[in-house]
């Protein structure tokens, strides 16, 4: 792991005090759009003064996994290698549901803070979904998860007020089926929204694990620019007290 990320994250670490609590399931979405001489843009926004948890920071949109996620079924499918990568090291239930729900909540709340949907128009007019995804199911748009991919996993360390299980997932914005006018989404929790290049980005206010997926991001484009579902992606959690980086 990179010696001053680690640095950082240790004395965040240490400068906390919090009891144990359990990490929650949480999803994030990176949306790529690369233009015709190759420069790679990704939607990012503003997280609204008002909330506790990182008031003010620039973030990819995405969340928490809500249990209704997990019912939503008739999306379609991942491919079948990051279907595999996100089934690894999962504690308590090991579900295709709960799977399956990673991405959901990622692609809900793409809607719900950046007026975006994630999906493919469906053939006949009568879809039906499920909680969370009534604005799919009114304008007929299927979620589709075959588009997505791993790019990293992270665990919040302990003593920690909030700790999240993220899995941070990309999709190529031709993937974008409909989106909201109003260039957000109706819960008001992005401001901001703005397809940002990768240098641009970094010149934002951003949380330190926001800034090492950009990171991970940048090398995986050079290396994999279209991003085989099949690349090896970092895994960043706390062991016996050390930060630990393994590829998954």
């Amino acid at each position: 792991m990179n010696s001053s990320f680690e640095a950082q994250l240790a004395k965040d670490e240490r400068a906390g005090n919090h009891p144990y609590i359990r990490p929650k399931d949480a999803a994030t979405l990176l949306i790529l759009d690369r233009e015709d001489d190759g420069t790679v843009r990704l939607l990012m926004g503003r997280r609204h003064k008002r909330h506790t948890f990182m008031p003010g920071k620039f973030v990819f949109p995405g969340g928490r996994v809500d249990p209704a996620d997990s019912r939503i079924a008739n999306v379609l499918p991942y491919d079948p290698d990051v279907e595999r990568k996100l089934s690894k090291e999962l504690k308590r239930v090991k579900t295709a549901s709960r799977v399956r729900a990673f991405a959901l909540a990622a692609i809900r709340e793409t809607y719900e803070e950046a007026g975006l949907f994630i999906g493919r128009k469906a053939d006949d007019g009568s879809l039906r979904l499920g909680t969370g995804f009534e604005a799919f199911a009114e304008r007929g748009i299927r979620p589709d998860l075959g588009g997505l991919r791993m790019i990293a996993r992270a665990v919040t360390p302990t003593q920690r007020p909030r700790r999240y299980d993220t899995r941070f997932l990309a999709v190529w914005a031709d993937a974008i089926a409909d989106r909201l006018p109003e260039g957000t989404g109706p819960s008001g929790e992005l401001e901001d929204c703005a397809w940002l290049t990768l240098a641009e980005a970094r010149e934002k206010e951003l949380p330190m694990i926001t800034n090492k997926i950009l990171t991970d991001l940048e090398h995986r484009l050079e290396t994999d620019p279209e991003l085989s579902p099949k690349t090896a992606v970092p895994y960043y959690f706390v062991r016996n007290g050390l930060f630990v980086r393994e590829l998954i």
